[in-house]
């Protein structure tokens, strides 16, 4: 029986690769864009018109329209928990969703802290900051994203908890104390939004000049 020269080559190319300790890598598997994770996302930015139109419901102080926007408010809100956790649980993290996680949390927040301006519920310069810090870190984030996307850390998902419990809170129709406890935690968001704001910069500034990819402690 003859042996072909493939037979052969095959014969001692592969023990070869294995005495040397190279094995060929193999491509891993594509995260697929629509999963969970960036539908649960989706959902949310989905969310923020029929948020809007229950805000400004019926002038904007009926009991009822006041209670279905924090409820649709709070809904929102408990989708940027669970999507990123099933990112990371289930190797779902792509590009899109760490670039549009953050954009529906602004979005979000953005239009509730507007709405509470606007019906005389938020004073002005509390929503400027906030809405100033998120645009200009959109912004930035947009702009390093060819050296390298920064994700959220735990010190903007923070910042974000504390930002939707003081709104929820306003959203309610409540008085006294549960009101005073609302303007307290937005006071404190307003300090994180800041602080985190400043350490995103730097962040950015790293990646900007290092060109690679970096990860912020706070988005």
């Amino acid at each position: 029986m003859s042996v072909q020269p493939d037979e052969i080559d095959q014969h001692w190319t592969e023990p070869a690769q294995i005495r040397s300790g190279f094995v060929p890598a193999q491509a891993e598997p594509a995260v697929p864009l629509m999963n969970i994770a960036n539908i649960l996302t989706m959902l949310r930015i989905a969310l923020v018109p029929l948020f809007v139109l229950a805000l400004f419901a019926d002038g904007g102080h009926e009991t009822g329209w006041r209670i279905a926007a924090a409820a649709l408010f709070g809904i929102a809100a408990i989708t940027d928990r669970f999507d990123g956790q099933l990112a990371r649980k289930y190797g779902l993290v792509t590009d899109f969703g760490k670039l549009a996680d953050p954009i529906a949390d602004k979005a979000l927040i953005g239009s509730a802290v507007i709405g509470l301006s606007v019906l005389g519920d938020l004073a002005w310069w509390i929503t400027l900051v906030i809405c100033g810090r998120e645009i200009g870190i959109t912004l930035l984030r947009l702009a390093v994203v060819r050296r390298g996307v920064i994700p959220a850390g735990r010190g903007g998902k923070l910042k974000t908890l504390v930002q939707s419990v003081a709104i929820a809170v306003l959203l309610l129709p409540l008085a006294g104390g549960f009101a005073t406890a609302g303007m307290g935690l937005m006071y404190v968001a307003v300090a994180l939004t800041v602080i985190t704001g400043l350490d995103y910069v730097g962040q950015a500034a790293r990646v900007w000049f290092a060109g690679a990819p970096g990860r912020a402690r706070g988005a």
